[in-house]
């Protein structure tokens, strides 16, 4: 990415278990320390306070259990997120409905997705642009803003010369940008339609380019609560989001989010920062709730990873779009054996 470079990454799986014997499955995984405030070791410690207070709560109402997180601990909500996430799972089981249904009800049983590209070589990014297209993914991300500004450049023009409009795309930033970067950028960019999204690292700086750049405006990075997307939407910011589950709070915030941007009509993504099967199946619920003509696609982490947690049911982008998982909750059900002993464990 422009901020840093990643070549594997620390999960962390949520079990909760119910009286009733059932139970429900979470994740959260942070994409390294540098890319948000959020990092694997900071989940844990995090869930090491959180969780202890949670044991004996009514599993079956997650505002109640959202109540006992924030009186525990404040903010942390990457690591809150892997609790409600387990809770819809389990509520899910218990009510023997799927979590899109919980969610509001699916509008589709298979999610368009979409391919992020690394920062790389223009000429290597166009070759993986037309492969991925030719696969059946109808957009794509391109990252950009780890390298000088006429190779950024370049890459889009290249992607473009690709692809051209077979596919969507959008151009990602991931913070990398100055200002002027970002407005010299859009000039050298001229008569090319895609997405600019979060170029710089601040909503001010971001808010400054509106009006100045000739494209659409996405905001991912500079989610990081409710209450920055109310923000971004009241001001007339963003013209669409990419959104992370786990760094909006969890299913149970990030569907507020969908619902806002549903009232002023802007596309988003429903995807989260890595991850395996639990954390893919929960944005893939969110996105299948999503109006289509709205909906930018579900982001997983399976074409870069290897092996499932469960591998019966695995999470798989297929033709550029994945299958809504089937069967009550997520959908999906951690292989336990596979995972050797929990590092902690709470309960009465």
């Amino acid at each position: 990415m422009a901020s840093a470079t990643v070549n594997g990454l620390d999960s962390t799986l949520v079990e909760i278990v119910a009286d009733n014997g059932l139970s429900g499955w979470g994740e959260t995984c942070p994409i390294g320390p540098v890319y948000q405030p959020h990092h694997a070791l900071g989940a844990r410690a995090a869930l090491e306070e959180i969780c202890p207070g949670l044991v004996g709560a009514d599993a079956t109402s997650t505002r109640t259990v959202a109540i006992r997180m924030d009186s525990r601990l404040t903010g942390h909500g990457y690591a809150k997120a892997a609790v409600d996430i387990a809770l819809m799972d389990l509520l899910g089981r218990h009510l023997g409905v799927s979590v899109g249904t919980l969610l509001g009800g699916a509008v589709t049983d298979r999610v368009p997705s979409y391919y992020s590209t690394i920062v790389g070589q223009p000429d290597d990014t166009a070759r993986i642009a037309r492969e991925k297209v030719e696969k059946g993914y109808p957009r794509l991300q391109i990252k950009v803003g780890g390298k000088n500004l006429e190779q950024d450049a370049e890459t889009v023009h290249k992607v473009w010369e690709a692809v051209g409009h077979r596919v969507r795309f959008a151009v990602d930033g991931n913070r990398g940008m100055t200002a002027a970067y970002a407005l010299q950028f859009d000039l050298l960019c001229e008569g090319i339609p895609f997405v600019l999204e979060q170029p710089c690292n601040t909503m001010e700086e971001n808010q400054g380019l509106k009006g100045r750049i000739r494209r659409p405006l996405y905001l991912d990075e500079s989610t990081e609560d409710l209450n920055a997307v109310l923000r971004a939407i009241a001001t007339g910011m963003a013209d669409g989001f990419g959104f992370k589950v786990t760094r909006l709070g969890g299913l149970t915030k990030a569907a507020v989010a969908r619902d806002l941007c549903a009232i002023r009509s802007l596309p988003h993504s429903c995807d989260d920062a890595w991850g395996g099967d639990v954390i893919a199946a929960a944005c893939v619920h969110l996105g299948s709730t999503v109006e289509p003509r709205r909906f930018e696609g579900a982001w997983i982490a399976q074409e870069y990873i290897e092996g499932h947690y469960d591998r019966e049911n695995p999470v798989l982008i297929e033709g550029g779009h994945i299958k809504v998982p089937k069967g009550p909750g997520l959908g999906v059900r951690p292989d336990k054996a596979s995972l050797g002993n929990p590092i902690a464990t709470y309960g009465r």
